[in-house]
């Protein structure tokens, strides 16, 4: 199995937004570090992925739709059960709306359980006179702004492990134990802001599924089918040393995984086809998402089809599209339409997020709400005009009453900022714009 796992990858390769490990990548510090993970047991079972990668298939076919949602970057620091009680407790909220409305099964897919590190424009920041390594999220170095925080540790990677393990025995509690039970619609509720429009509106959707509950048990059908809902763990596959690290053999089939996260996706600025990342997806059997932004062609979606997926199996290939709102509408029926043309069937996703970016006067990086809204308005046009299917939405959002994207239903404004600004990274959406996401794309469902 060693012998298998070491020979897989192809040595050499370049690969793009790698810490600098002290050292260097042949450093004891790193080896130490990738040694332990090694002899850890998996976070996911291959047969989850597989079941994962069934249930996007029927996505792609437009039978199901994919909701993905979670912290831009997790920290450490966050990892607390009330966090991510409130990240699932939301997303479990949108998912409810999502499939009330459109009457199809919603796939639940959290950006949680390993997504500790982030790329970067630049690998230095300087303040005044004082020039550092970049922060590289939690599964690196430090935010605070300091030569000691800021260099690299490997024994960080350890810790993601640990951390995402932890998060993962939390999620499976909440999901599988009762908590996710859809007969306490009302009570994922709790807690939150509730004297808005948009609270008022999941009140009386609650109490509409709470009546066709009852109806349902009074006719004999057996309620115990909604005590638990299947819950999956991704993350971008960044960092290689992790990522190759947790691959292991599957003992049944004898193919690899990545036992880090049922699925793993490459950012745009690692998907060079001769490149490490990509090599590296390509050797194993997770479901593989690619992140398409405005400038990619029909000619790099096929490529990478074709290096990702030469069987063409269902449920493979999940393409993000990251095309910005002013965009979307000219860049994306190319690649759709193209894709479409060749043969290939993969699941089309809309990230309304990374294309939105922007930094308000007062210095913080936001987005506005009505940005987001409209890529993906723009999203489900274009897949309308071309007969295709419209298979989910990635969203970078928190359960918490954060104030980093502008806009909404509670009219945040860039003065506002300031208030509760706490990502490490990019703005996320709060729990009450995430639940007003969450109507406005299933009435685009609805409709579709």
């Amino acid at each position: 199995m060693n012998s298998s796992l070491e020979n897989l990858f192809t040595p050499g390769l370049i690969a793009a937004q790698q810490p600098q490990w002290p050292g260097g990548n042949d450093g004891a510090a790193i080896k130490s570090a990738v040694q332990e993970l090694k002899s850890f047991p998996p976070l996911v079972f291959a047969g989850e992925c597989d079941d994962l990668k069934a249930r996007i298939a029927l996505a792609a076919e437009g039978k199901a739709f994919w909701l993905q949602g979670g912290d831009c970057a997790e920290t450490f620091a966050a990892a607390t059960a009330d966090s991510i009680r409130n990240r699932i407790k939301t997303i479990l909220q949108m998912a409810a709306v999502l499939q009330y409305y459109s009457s199809l099964p919603v796939i639940k897919v959290g950006r949680m359980a390993g997504q500790f590190a982030k790329p970067r424009s630049n690998d230095l920041e300087t303040r005044g006179d004082v020039t550092l390594p970049a922060y590289r999220g939690d599964a690196v170095n430090d935010l605070e702004f300091t030569e000691s925080a800021r260099t690299p540790d490997p024994q960080r990677l350890v810790r993601v492990y640990n951390t995402s393990a932890s998060t993962l025995n939390l999620v499976r509690a909440f999901t599988q134990g009762g908590f996710a039970d859809l007969r306490r619609v009302h009570e994922w509720n709790k807690g939150f802001i509730r004297d808005s429009s948009v609270g008022e509106r999941y009140e009386e959707m609650a109490k509409e599924i709470g009546r066709a509950l009852d109806f349902m048990k009074s006719a004999g059908i057996d309620p115990e089918a909604f005590k638990s809902v299947d819950f999956f763990s991704s993350h971008e596959a960044l960092i290689l040393e992790y990522e190759k690290a947790l691959t292991r053999i599957d003992s049944l089939s004898g193919n690899p995984y990545d036992v880090s996260a049922h699925f793993l996706w490459i950012g745009e600025r690692t998907r060079q086809l001769d490149g490490a990342h990509i090599d590296f997806a390509s050797k194993i059997n997770n479901p593989i998402g690619i992140k398409l932004g405005p400038k990619s062609t029909v000619e790099d979606a096929l490529a990478l089809i074709n290096r990702l997926d030469p069987n063409r199996e269902p449920g493979r290939i999940t393409f993000i599209t990251r095309m910005g709102a002013s965009k979307i509408r000219e860049a994306l029926p190319a690649l759709v339409d193209g894709v479409t043309k060749s043969g290939a069937k993969v699941l089309w996703v809309c990230d309304p997020m990374h294309g939105n970016t922007y930094e308000a006067p007062s210095g913080y990086k936001t987005r506005k709400f009505d940005d987001v809204m409209d890529e993906v308005k723009g999203f489900f046009e274009v897949h309308k005009s071309l007969g295709t299917h419209p298979g989910g939405i990635h969203i970078e959002l928190t359960g918490d009453d954060v104030t980093e994207c502008v806009g909404g239903g509670e009219q945040i404004s860039e003065s506002d900022l300031a208030s509760r600004y706490e990502s490490a990274c990019d703005p996320r959406l709060n729990h009450s714009q995430s639940l007003e996401l969450a109507f406005l794309v299933a009435e685009m469902l609805r409709d579709r």
